[in-house]
């Protein structure tokens, strides 16, 4: 129980004091005018009350994350503690801040093309095919997963392709609707909902006869029932991705960029945000670790239902918090991802708009642009949900780190303290690499040879910043002189 409160108590003190420091980092100006003023067109950029833009943000980027990354992460044992602490702080917030904030600057642009700005045209090119692929993959996971959910509350009502139906519609009016007629009335609601649901499970851990296993030497180790086959370095920090770090929460930052009224919002919005969701993703952790027994006990468990988190968090919501829980329950785990999913092809569709310059004032321009995104969610939805969900991991923590690595270049250009941004970027680098070349879907390489090429590759990638942060200090000296 120790371990798990100092773990909350850092999260806290990390969100005020290195918070602060990031933002001192990036200077902000409360007088510069934001985009959701300057660019005001009453669908995209809408200035809304921050509290509404933090629920609002909070349930763009929770989803099934928090829950679902953290159930399996459970798996692995306390080390989970770790990355999601140490993840959060040191890399989340950097993360999540400085996406959100440079597209602030740059007149609320997608994520896509702050990278373009920063890493080149061919990068760009590169990201805005990649983005709107793994926006898809989003909202296809987001669409399937609730599905499925919402058939086994229901005992078959429906059918899952009944559910798909209905949950596509809302998709539909939800991305091409203006973003203050659907998207702000009913994410603050959800979002309430699902920190309280997290709430009354840490009252309960709290209270309850439950005993959190403590982080200490011995078992500062793989807990997963193979860890052979799942080693903590990388598996573990793809598995905790929304809870620690995630690329999909830079493609649903511009979102809110476009809606902030002061830039002073940034921290609350942005850093704070993923330092909540982290709490989140530390009390389903701990709670996984405790429900079934024991760490041992969460992995059989699992293995009897096939590893199926959907199951393990309905059975912790509806046993822990009683009937109570599940109202959470259906909140919570049902409509926070499908409240991922909307955003998720409200993106696409935006970063397409800036790719081609259309204007989306017109509904007829927003449903010109949204019908292939669905048409291609639609024709995935027939692939197996688990390789979705495995190439969504890797793509999704590929994007992370490559929004470090343009933040990194951001701060270089600006004279400003880029070793907040580095770390991060060489950290989750190694991670990325590793991980493809390691895992089943990747290359299926042997551990040995995994690690050594994924070095390599990071090292290489190290030099080429090093060699281009060398010639961007001669060019500004250049200009200076």
């Amino acid at each position: 129980m120790l371990s798990f409160l100092i773990s909350i108590a850092v999260l806290i003190l990390g969100y005020f004091l290195y918070g602060n420091m990031l933002e001192r980092i990036f200077g902000v100006n409360e007088n510069n005018e934001t985009p959701g003023s300057s660019l005001a067109d009453g669908v995209d950029f809408v200035v809304l009350p921050n509290w509404k833009v933090f629920l609002i943000q909070f349930l763009n980027i929770a989803g099934l994350g928090p829950i679902f990354g953290a159930i399996s992460g459970a798996m692995f044992g306390p080390v989970a503690f770790l990355w999601i602490v140490f993840g959060s702080i040191f890399a989340g917030a950097v993360h999540d801040y400085f996406s959100g904030m440079l597209s602030l600057r740059h007149g609320g642009k997608s994520i896509s093309e702050v990278v373009g700005i920063y890493l080149g045209r061919n990068t760009q090119q590169l990201m805005r095919v990649f983005t709107v692929l793994l926006l898809i993959f989003v909202g296809t996971v987001f669409l399937v997963g609730p599905a499925k959910i919402l058939d086994g509350m229901t005992d078959g009502f429906l059918s899952i392709w009944g559910w798909v139906a209905i949950i596509l519609v809302y998709y539909f009016l939800s991305t091409l609707l203006p973003i203050d007629k659907v998207i702000s009335k009913v994410y603050p609601v959800f979002g309430v909902a699902m920190l309280l649901m997290a709430v009354g499970l840490l009252g309960v851990l709290l209270v309850g006869d439950y005993h959190i296993p403590e982080l200490t030497y011995d078992n500062l180790r793989n807990m997963s029932s193979k860890p052979a086959e799942t080693p903590i370095f990388p598996i573990l920090f793809v598995t905790i991705a929304c809870g620690a770090i995630s690329g999909f929460h830079s493609t649903q930052s511009p979102l809110m960029a476009r809606c902030m009224g002061n830039e002073k919002s940034g921290k609350v919005i942005f850093a704070g945000t993923m330092i909540t969701e982290g709490i989140v993703a530390l009390i389903w952790a701990a709670v996984s670790m405790t429900f079934f027994g024991s760490v041992e006990e969460l992995n059989g468990a699992m293995a009897l239902n096939g590893n199926n988190a959907a199951w393990a968090a309905n059975e912790i919501s509806l046993q822990m918090l009683g009937s109570f829980g599940g109202v959470l329950a259906l909140l919570g785990i049902v409509a926070a991802p499908i409240t991922s999913g909307d955003t998720a092809f409200r993106s696409a569709r935006l970063i397409i708009a800036d790719v081609f310059n259309v204007s989306q004032i017109k509904f007829s321009k927003r449903l010109l642009l949204s019908l292939p995104l669905f048409a291609v969610a639609v024709a995935l939805t027939q692939i197996e949900f688990g390789i979705i969900w495995r190439y969504f991991a890797w793509s999704n923590q590929t994007l992370a780190t490559i929004v470090l690595w343009t933040i990194t270049v951001y701060l270089v250009k600006s004279s400003k303290n880029y070793w907040v941004a580095l770390i991060p970027a060489v950290f989750m680098t190694a991670v990325c690499s590793s991980y493809i070349l390691i895992a089943p879907e990747g290359f299926s390489l042997d551990s040995s040879l995994a690690f050594t090429v994924a070095a390599v590759f990071t090292l290489l990638v190290l030099v080429w910043f090093v060699v281009s942060s060398k010639k961007i200090k001669e060019s500004s000296d250049g200009r200076n002189g």
